[in-house]
């Protein structure tokens, strides 16, 4: 047990995140719902909050911009081999430009516990004009 409390730490059998959109073709100005789902991992973790970034990335230079982010305090504690879900809302801003071969979006999401590694998950969306 003290050796997966210790790999759990490294984050081998740590927890993992997944964020779950209800749709990844979004206009601007639209709000985003979806939900986290949170695995647990081979012992028991003390969750301390979620972090979700919109990400802008430039597909010529490979430059990233985060364009906003949001934090929930969650005091959850992730029980071996247990499923969470924790709801998501974000509002898209209202001047971001359309994906297209230059432009690419996705939300980065970081799961944080009071010991351990950090757990990352990534997701694309697509952005369109409001009348596509």
């Amino acid at each position: 047990m003290l050796l997966r409390k210790y790999m759990s730490l490294m984050g081998v059998g740590s927890a993992q995140i997944d964020l779950i959109l209800e749709k990844d073709v979004l206009i601007p100005g639209e709000s985003v719902n979806g939900k986290f789902l949170i695995k647990g991992g081979t012992v028991d973790q003390d969750l301390q909050l979620i972090e979700c970034a919109l990400v802008m990335v430039n597909l010529k230079s490979e430059a990233e911009k985060i364009l906003d982010t949001v934090t929930i305090d969650v005091p959850l504690r992730i029980q071996p081999n247990g499923d969470d879900d924790v709801p998501f809302t974000f509002l898209l801003p209202d001047d971001v430009p359309p994906s297209n071969k230059d432009i690419s979006y996705h939300f980065k999401t970081k799961l944080v516990f009071k010991q351990g590694t950090e757990s990352w998950d990534e997701d694309m969306i697509k952005v369109v004009k409001g009348n596509q």
